[in-house]
């Protein structure tokens, strides 16, 4: 199953810390997106991915997050998390595409196995043109700005808002679809992704965590009354 061309999707994720944490929470997380409109969903873990397959038809991007101290790649780092998180219903694997030094296998040998093993398509993450372009060459269906602003190489672009200016690089320079991930916190900037060229938006934090979303009120209410 396919992300459609033009589609808003929408990340729920809740790390362990949030008080929207878990499946039963999640689930009906991505039936309120689906009833927004959303038409795909971006969830982490064999449990929320269970429990949103189990009640929506739309197409998921299923990720895996490992933490590991040693290892800054930590989206679905090896072969067993695809796995994982495929049975669990993904219809699209999501992993960290970067160069960055990971536990497990090598991005292009990922890619392979996840294709030829598990019959799934592939949504690489990635920082850079570079990288973009070698995810395409091992075979993702999907590129996404996901990791720009999060590698030691792209730090500085992280408070400048989402990065355009690889969007518009990887529409240029590609031939799969190119997904705006990453800081699209607002209509406009949404609006913006897809006037230039954008197949798919990912909008997360935004729109699913209200903690992140209420802080940013107290932030304005804190600098009014200061």
């Amino acid at each position: 199953m396919l992300i459609p061309e033009g589609a808003l999707v929408v990340s729920c994720q809740a790390r362990a810390d949030n008080p929207l944490h878990g499946p039963v929470h999640m689930s009906a997380m991505a039936r309120a997106a689906e009833a927004g409109g959303a038409q795909g969903i971006r969830a982490n873990g064999v449990e929320d991915i269970a429990a949103i397959r189990a009640m929506t038809a739309l197409p998921i991007i299923g990720i895996s997050k490992v933490w590991d101290d040693r290892f800054p790649v930590y989206i679905t780092p090896g072969f067993r998390d695809a796995a994982r998180i495929a049975k669990a219903g993904a219809d699209i694997i999501g992993i960290d595409a970067t160069a960055r030094p990971r536990d497990g296998e090598p991005v292009g040998r990922l890619i392979a196995r996840i294709r030829d093993e598990l019959g799934k398509e592939v949504f690489a993450d990635i920082a850079t043109l570079v990288e973009a372009k070698a995810a395409h060459a091992c075979g993702a269906t999907y590129v996404a700005t996901t990791l720009s602003g999060y590698t030691e190489e792209t730090i500085a672009r992280r408070g400048e808002g989402p990065d355009l200016e690889l969007l518009e690089a990887l529409v240029a320079a590609l031939p799969v679809p190119v997904v705006a991930e990453g800081r699209f916190d607002t209509p406009d900037l949404v609006a913006e992704a897809f006037k230039r060229g954008a197949h798919a938006v990912v909008v997360g934090t935004a729109i699913t965590n209200p903690r992140e979303i209420t802080k940013k009120f107290v932030r304005a209410t804190q600098a009014w009354n200061a």
